[in-house]
């Protein structure tokens, strides 16, 4: 594109007959007449009150570009969908590709189902799973993933991305999200769809307020001011399903626009901002929203999967991993899917795997185990687990806490080691019929996971991680020895060296310097001075 703009510039300046032998050039370099692939922007912000008093506040952005990278077809502009990706997929042919960092534990008792769980990769042959239960998150991880977008962080909803006020929520996590899309019902041709969400939980108490009040400039120091140019859709969805008549908090500015989408096997109701509007941003040209309380009555949804895990046992020779899973329907029952990777400094017995429903085994149906190497690869355990209706399901399995090499240990081993999330995959039953075929008139969050059957649909859920203590030797002991070790050697070979190395000498005294010591010390004592 910066090539044709600087030769139609030329043409400006030459005249009439080289502009026409230009435009067939450029005409003919850009393969002849044939239009680049399609491609869309779309970025949607949704804002969920929960009965705490907290806000739960989700973004999603998706960029769609009709193009398939696995044919073998060199692409070479790039415009909304970020080049850095396109390099690294067309380049290590990748299928999919999902990566997200994520602070603090989803309390689904609490806040219900997130809006965006992670996706599943089912063929085993090329899936690749990887977790790391601990690190310090900064800005580091946040600017490079709003640098994808196509406006950045100038327009859009992405001004809100404040890192400050990001960081310092109670739970937030970010992601990208990369596949393949079918662009007809056959699947003849496909898209690649690259989805960025960020989704944060903002604390009352945590964010210092005091008050169950909460407006955009609150949560993010920041209004919006303009949808992002390059955007086709850009809309704030603000559930209002357990505010019908506005008895529980009052929202303004109000707006007229109501949209209605199944979310996890439940009908939300939202109330939508479009700003590629005009006359959304009012006569001040800037949105605030703003959520004042009434009331704090109110019973949230409670979800039908709830997982929980610990470490039980005393001392540190052995232990035992409990997962509890929660089947709160009253009485259909469905099948989860666990999967667990555990370190191999904890050595399963896998012998003593039991897995009980309301005080009866439950027998899985389908069981991998794949034990660990030292130094090399983790336990990895999955198993397909029937849960019955209104139960809870333990899977309880025993292990032994091996003994690290000194220069394995963390800086502070005396603060524990992380075991990563149980994860926990399942087709749960739905109380409302998903209607499958209408896709583009919904919601971004509600269309990632379409569910052919009408009567379910998908959920996957992390169990928090674990904090597991190990055997640890007294590093100051290590210290002391090394302290003495040095203090010895400095003192015994210092002193042997100065004996070897130094050469004796006698001098003879200065009679001048002698005599004049003499007379100062004959005269201190009152006895007249030599001559």
């Amino acid at each position: 594109m910066a090539e044709q703009r600087f030769r139609v510039y030329v043409c400006v300046r030459v005249g009439a007959c080289v502009c026409m032998c230009l435009g067939l050039c450029v005409w003919v370099m850009c393969g002849c007449g044939r239009a680049h692939p399609k491609d869309d922007f779309q970025e949607e912000l949704v804002i969920r009150p929960l009965q705490s008093g907290d806000v739960y506040a989700s973004f999603q952005f998706r960029t769609l570009w009709e193009t398939d990278f696995m044919k073998g077809n060199k692409v070479s502009h790039y415009r909304l969908f970020p080049k850095s990706l396109g390099q690294v997929i067309s380049k290590f042919s990748v299928r999919e590709l999902h990566i997200s960092f994520t602070q603090g534990y989803w309390r689904t008792m609490q806040w219900g189902q997130p809006f965006m769980p992670s996706p599943p990769v089912t063929d085993h042959r090329f899936l690749r799973y990887a977790t790391l239960p601990r690190e310090i998150v900064c800005t580091e991880n946040l600017t490079p993933w709003k640098k994808l977008l196509p406006c950045g962080s100038k327009a859009g909803l992405a001004v809100l991305m404040k890192s400050e006020k990001l960081f310092h929520s109670s739970f937030h996590s970010q992601a990208v999200h990369i596949r393949p899309v079918c662009q007809d019902s056959e699947c003849t041709t496909t898209s690649w769809e690259l989805r960025q969400t960020l989704n944060v939980v903002f604390d009352l108490h945590t964010s210092g307020q005091g008050k169950r009040e909460w407006s955009l400039f609150k949560m993010f120091s920041r209004t919006l001011t303009e949808a992002c140019p390059l955007a086709s859709s850009s809309k704030i969805y603000i559930d209002i399903t357990d505010n019908p008549q506005g008895e529980q908090f009052e929202l303004t500015p109000a707006t007229h626009l109501l949209s209605q989408a199944v979310v996890l096997g439940d009908r939300r109701t939202f109330s939508v901002y479009d700003l590629t509007e005009a006359n959304t941003f009012g006569s001040m040209r800037s949105l605030n929203l703003l959520i004042r309380w009434k009331s704090s009555e109110g019973d949230m949804l409670r979800p039908l999967l709830h997982a929980e895990r610990y470490v039980a046992g005393y001392g540190l020779q052995t232990g035992e991993i409990h997962t509890l899973m929660y089947n709160y329907h009253p009485f259909r029952s469905f099948p989860i899917l666990l999967l667990d990777s555990v370190p191999w400094y904890l050595r399963l017995y896998i012998h003593t795997l039991t897995v009980t429903s309301k005080g009866k085994d439950n027998k899985p149906s389908y069981i991998h185990y794949q034990p660990s190497k030292d130094r090399v690869r983790p336990h990895l355990l999955e198993m397909l687990v029937q849960l019955p209706p209104n139960s809870v399901t333990e899977v309880t399995v025993q292990f032994e806490r091996a003994l690290l090499k000194w220069t394995e240990y963390t800086p502070d081993p005396n603060h524990g080691f992380y075991v990563g999330s149980s994860v926990i995959s399942a087709l749960v039953p739905s109380m409302v019929a998903m209607d499958t075929n209408n896709t583009k008139e919904r919601p971004l969050f509600s269309s990632f996971f379409p569910c052919k059957e009408e009567s379910s649909y998908f959920v996957r859920i992390y169990t928090e991680p674990l904090l597991v203590n190990l055997p640890t030797p007294d590093f100051s002991m290590p210290y002391n020895v090394i302290c003495l070790t040095c203090t010895v050697v400095a003192v015994g070979y210092g002193s042997l060296y100065n004996l070897l190395t130094r050469s004796f000498q006698i001098e003879e005294p200065n009679p001048r310097l002698a005599k004049r010591i003499a007379n100062v010390i004959r005269r201190l004592r009152g006895v007249p001075p030599l001559a």
